[in-house]
């Protein structure tokens, strides 16, 4: 349908199977993976820096200035800063007056953060992927630090994931999470009771926060869940119209506009990777990409939960939070998720086959 949105799409896609097989090799050259892993944290601690400068600064500030400049009739930018706003879609015109586009101030107002990603979801999913190794590595390689600095190192690791991950708001997100956390502690060494004690605390106190982070979310319709069923169900429709090759990898958004519900928001992915494989790429897609995750985890899981190997567990884990919430978003499409989720399977499997 769309040429040009699919051979995007297939460089992306191809950067994934490139990052798979580029783990596949990486396992028996450790070295290589201790640079590949400093450069991917190096970077996923700058992203989660600037979702903290994002809530606590930058959407305060930018939201008090927006809110100072409609009061003021526009008098404390200069025009080439508001001709800058207006072509952005900042400042817009409503009956004949300048007025800030109220979206804007209600996802400043809101607070959740993107970091360097999409938006919000996006860096839910980056924190899933990246920081269960983040918290084996404070923990595990900083034994032969000082106190102070290991104290403090574990601290700063626990703070940014934790904060930034709560600021994103992602609903999705925060029930796997809660998952993944009562699956770590299932395999430490202690008393069954009081393992099972700590998960139902982890379970309770965790849907106890979203029970009360997500009241207004629900009370007001779900909105933005309502959505994804309409964009589901718009994937299952092209699915059965064009079944055998799909209407073309990446071209979601070209359908949907017919397809779509009056009262839904346009999208251009079908927030489901796996949906979209479907009706993209036909039922053979969704059927090999589907296995391949199936099939890869599968093969994981039974031995990597009875390892005694923490990066692993943690890197597992990560992943199967990365393709859990893929289910209702679209990481398969941001490369930096993507590419790296990929290369850390590549390289969790060469791993367990080497083994």
């Amino acid at each position: 349908m769309d040429p040009v949105l699919t051979k995007g799409t297939l460089w992306q896609f191809g950067g994934c199977v490139a990052g798979y097989f580029l783990g596949l090799q990486l396992f028996a050259r450790e070295k290589l993976v201790h640079w590949l892993l400093v450069g991917v944290l190096t970077a996923f601690v700058f992203c989660l820096v600037r979702g903290v400068n994002q809530r606590l600064f930058e959407y305060p500030a930018s939201l008090q200035s927006l809110q100072a400049g409609e009061r003021s009739g526009w008098t404390n930018f200069p025009p080439s800063t508001i001709a800058e706003m207006k072509k952005d879609g900042i400042i817009i015109v409503t009956n004949g007056v300048d007025a800030a586009n109220p979206t804007i101030l209600t996802k400043f107002a809101k607070g959740r953060v993107s970091g360097t990603l999409v938006y919000p979801n996006t860096l839910a999913e980056i924190i899933l992927l990246l920081w269960p190794v983040s918290l084996v590595l404070a923990f595990g390689a900083t034994r032969q630090m000082r106190p102070l600095v290991r104290a403090a190192v574990i601290g700063l690791t626990c703070f940014l994931g934790g904060a930034v991950f709560f600021w994103t708001g992602s609903k999705l997100g925060w029930l796997i999470g809660i998952g993944l956390a009562g699956m770590a502690l299932l395999r430490l060494k202690c008393p069954a009771k009081l393992k099972l004690a700590a998960v139902a605390a982890v379970f309770i106190f965790g849907l106890g926060i979203f029970a009360v982070r997500f009241h207004h979310y629900f009370a007001s319709g779900a909105t933005s869940a309502g959505a994804r069923f309409d964009y589901w169900r718009a994937a299952v429709k092209i699915t059965k119209e064009r079944p055998l090759l799909g209407s073309g990898p990446g071209t979601f958004g070209q359908l949907y506009q017919r397809l779509k519900s009056p009262d839904s928001e346009m999208a251009r992915l079908a927030h489901n990777d796996y949906l979209e494989q479907f009706s993209d790429s036909g039922i053979p897609g969704g059927v090999a990409y589907s296995l391949w995750i199936i099939f890869s985890m599968s093969l994981l899981g039974p031995k990597i939960w009875h390892s005694s190997d923490w990066f692993s567990v943690a890197v597992f884990l990560g992943l199967l939070g990365w393709f859990l919430q893929g289910l209702g978003e679209f990481g398969l499409y941001v490369p930096a998720l993507a590419w790296s989720a990929f290369t850390l399977l590549g390289w969790l499997v060469g791993k367990n086959c080497q083994e």
